[in-house]
């Protein structure tokens, strides 16, 4: 198989999971007794607002790899989106990181107002639990109870302290310091490559894998990949433009955060991208010809443009 084959396969695969996902979140976005319009327009501008929605389509490439029905894999997919979502919504903020630009757009703040864009990222965070836990009768079959329970503590656990939150506390007690590489991985493995390792898990998981050995393996792959793509990110915003990255180039620098290119110089971010792109890689050595798709988007990690 060349590679303009596996690229445009992958494409396929992509495309298709990301319609997928706009469909559902918009179906999970519908208040039929909203407190307010306003909240409600809030968590709708801000998730379908688009986005490359790798977390949902790393949840659909990990759960199909394994065999697991796509309405089975829905509520997870949606769930880590509706998170990630939250995330941004209140990094944008005053008192995170003052962005007036996500995606192309205003943030929410700021189309919006600093109080219903707080109350707008609290109730997408409730809503990505809510979705996950909730018992669906399907004819393919929803998940177990058992692994609802499971997928739940994943999540969980990758936006406390030992994930998101934790991450940018560091992120922010950092500014203008000087990190050594330890110190600059672990934030960057909380702050988003812990929301990236929990889609693959919930993949796995969907598809009744906790307890079988090729677990272990995707949770290194996912650890391994989400610490590559937050390198790349970093590698974006000095390289990238506003009006391809949607959101203002060389905001990172501006407020004096350490970044990889800050701290190892760009040649040797984009080396260490590649580096953690080729561990993820071999993590997935004895998942044979069933990680397929997921190698190949360990490739889309590192090089992607945007």
């Amino acid at each position: 198989m060349t590679s303009a084959v596996r690229d445009s396969a992958l494409a396929a695969s992509i495309e298709a999971f990301q319609q997928r996902i706009e469909r559902t979140l918009d179906h999970e976005l519908r208040a039929d007794n909203p407190p307010t319009s306003r909240l409600c327009e809030a968590m709708r501008y801000s998730v379908l607002g688009g986005g490359k929605r790798l977390r949902p389509v790393l949840v659909y490439l990990t759960g199909q790899a394994f065999q697991a029905p796509l309405l089975r894999l829905d509520a997870p997919a949606a769930a880590v989106e509706l998170i990630h979502a939250y995330s941004l919504i209140h990094d944008d903020l005053p008192a995170m990181d003052d962005d007036d630009l996500r995606r192309g757009r205003p943030s929410c703040h700021r189309a919006f107002d600093q109080g219903t864009a707080i109350l707008a990222g609290d109730a997408l965070q409730a809503l990505a639990f809510e979705v996950l836990a909730r018992p669906r009768d399907q004819p393919a079959g929803g998940s177990s109870a058992e692994q609802r329970v499971l997928m739940l503590a994943t999540l969980a656990r990758a936006i406390g302290t030992e994930g998101m939150a934790g991450g940018q506390a560091i992120d922010l007690e950092a500014i203008g310091q000087a990190l050594n590489a330890e110190a600059i991985e672990r934030m960057h493995r909380r702050k988003t490559g812990a929301l990236i390792q929990a889609s693959i898990e919930l993949g796995g998981l969907a598809a009744g894998l906790a307890h079988a050995a090729a677990y272990p393996a995707l949770r290194a792959f996912g650890a391994e990949i989400g610490l590559a793509f937050q390198i790349q990110d970093d590698i974006l915003d000095v390289t990238g433009e506003t009006s391809v990255i949607g959101k203002k180039k060389g905001a990172d620098a501006a407020l004096g955060k350490p970044t990889y290119p800050s701290v190892f110089g760009l040649e040797a971010a984009r080396a260490l991208a590649v580096q953690h792109r080729d561990r993820a890689l071999a993590a997935l050595q004895g998942l044979g010809a069933s990680a397929l798709r997921l190698r190949q988007l360990a490739y889309y990690v590192v090089d992607r443009a945007l």
